[in-house]
């Protein structure tokens, strides 16, 4: 028997109206995980339920019977949205496998370990930090009975306490990582091919739920290590388009320039995709980029009001996305604009200043992305807000981050079928476990602000195909057609 099984649950499954929306994306955290555990000398059970066959995929039996004679160590490993699932189908693991240690990681339940465990008996352990620092030790631990109060990075009971271990030491040195374990999984089973070049953010964005996670510092992988990746998936598995999925990955034109000469050196055929950020743009790093295959660039606009960026500490202003847009558009085949709207404190002024800016964009060429906020636990703004009063939870609509898969979408708003209401009941009854399904003022805030939004077309209806939303852009693999025949245009 393997020493654990490793369960991916970071999958993107949305139903549109008759319609369903399902990408297959290499699962790299887990399986860089499954590389330390194995280089740890530990034999790795490794299941994606992004490959599940069930037409409902979300249903806890589902899960349960996919992880069919689990190792004595099941960890399973989720975003934020699907947390609740998680939670659900964990106790039905715990049913049908009593003896099992249940492990929940990921960053789905940073923030709120200690309540997971304390609410839910049948979850074991939860872990917070680097992985690759503390799984291996935690494996370790359990398999040899030693207790865990050695063990990083991890929240468990002793007795009827709760007890939270200090994370372990960031990893400074990315390259001494090892790479995902490619080998446990059939490559050719996925669209989308995940880079990561660094981890952590130094910026102090309010909404961010990502860099509150790595203490808001930034590490890097070699520019070496991360072209020798691109090669061996081109070359063993012919993969030609690589998301860049790091949100630090243009931290400076220096970098950027390093990386485009090494990739133009290679002379790999492939094309790639990858964010940027307003205040850190230049035409020489944008142009270095165009020359070596970047056909998407992404930048996160969030407001088109100067008041609203402020507040979110963004750090440039809507002149300067303006500029920057102006200028990516001229050279990129694709732009994609990111928009966060719905903030409490976001005036129906600042919005519209928000949604001129989205059709300014629109009119030069941009793809525009909007999203309604997600306060997960760990930002600054839902911490301010968490006692305001203002938060309550809504089945007819989540923010996009947030859908479970459970709904489905039309017309913009969600519809609950009977046989799901009792997940988003479950929601609903620990509201301080999954804030990021709540929202601000619903009847004041979002409902007239999203008419706005679908009056312009930024959300699908059923007079406007599926395909043309991009309800998921920030992940798709999916080009527009002049990309996907080669042309790509020049400054």
């Amino acid at each position: 028997m393997s020493d654990v099984t490793l369960v991916n649950l970071n999958l993107l499954f949305i139903r549109y109206m008759d319609t369903v929306e399902r990408e297959l994306h290499v699962p790299l955290g887990p399986l860089y995980l499954v590389s330390v555990l194995e280089r740890a000398g530990f034999d790795v059970d490794f299941r994606d339920y992004q490959l599940n066959a069930f037409e409902d995929p979300f249903e806890p039996a589902h899960l349960a019977e996919f992880c069919r004679d689990p190792a004595p160590i099941i960890g399973l490993s989720c975003m934020a949205n699907l947390l609740p699932f998680v939670v659900l189908a964990s106790r039905e693991l715990k049913r049908r496998y009593p003896d099992r240690t249940i492990v929940v990681g990921g960053v789905g339940p940073t923030s709120v370990e200690e309540d997971l465990l304390r609410r839910f008996p049948w979850i074991d352990v939860v872990g917070h930090g680097e992985g690759e620092s503390s799984v291996p030790a935690l494996v370790r631990a359990l398999k040899d009975g030693t207790g865990l109060s050695a063990v990083p990075g991890i929240v468990y009971r002793d007795g009827d306490r709760v007890v939270r271990n200090p994370p372990p030491p960031r990893i400074e040195d990315l390259d001494s990582v090892p790479w995902p374990a490619f080998h446990k999984v059939t490559l050719s089973d996925y669209t989308g091919y995940g880079m990561v070049t660094s981890r952590g953010c130094p910026f102090p964005c309010t909404f961010c739920s990502v860099a509150p996670i790595w203490g808001r510092k930034p590490f890097f992988r070699s520019v070496a290590d991360v072209v020798a990746e691109m090669r061996w998936l081109h070359d063993r598995a012919g993969v030609d388009l690589f998301l860049f999925q790091d949100e630090f990955f243009f931290a400076h034109e220096a970098r950027v320039l390093e990386f485009c000469e090494a990739l133009s050196r290679s002379g790999l055929a492939i094309r790639w995709k990858a964010f940027g950020r307003v205040n850190l743009a230049t035409d020489a790093a944008m142009d270095a980029m165009v020359r070596t295959g970047c056909v998407e660039f992404r930048l996160g606009i969030e407001s088109g009001s100067a008041g609203i960026l402020d507040r979110c500490r963004k750090g440039f202003t809507p002149e300067q996305s303006v500029d920057v847009v102006a200028r990516a558009t001229r050279r990129f085949p694709r732009v994609d604009t990111f928009f966060i709207w719905g903030f409490p404190f976001e005036t129906m002024q600042d919005f519209r200043q928000s949604v001129f800016q989205m059709i300014s964009f629109r009119l030069m060429g941009a793809r525009i992305l909007p999203s309604l906020l997600a306060m997960l636990p760990q930002t600054d703004i839902y911490r301010e807000y968490r006692d305001s009063g203002l938060l309550r939870f809504d089945p007819a609509m989540l923010p996009e981050y947030m859908v479970t898969g459970h709904e489905v979408c039309d017309d913009g708003h969600l519809q609950i079928s009977d046989r799901h209401r009792d997940k988003f009941d479950f929601i609903a009854a620990h509201p301080d476990l999954f804030p990021g399904f709540l929202l601000a003022d619903l009847e004041g805030n979002i409902l007239p602000k999203f008419e706005v939004l679908k009056e312009h077309g930024f959300y699908p209806s059923r007079d406007r195909e599926v395909s043309q939303a991009d309800s998921c852009g920030a992940h798709s693999p999916r080009l527009p057609p002049d990309t996907v025949t080669g042309a790509i245009s020049r400054p």
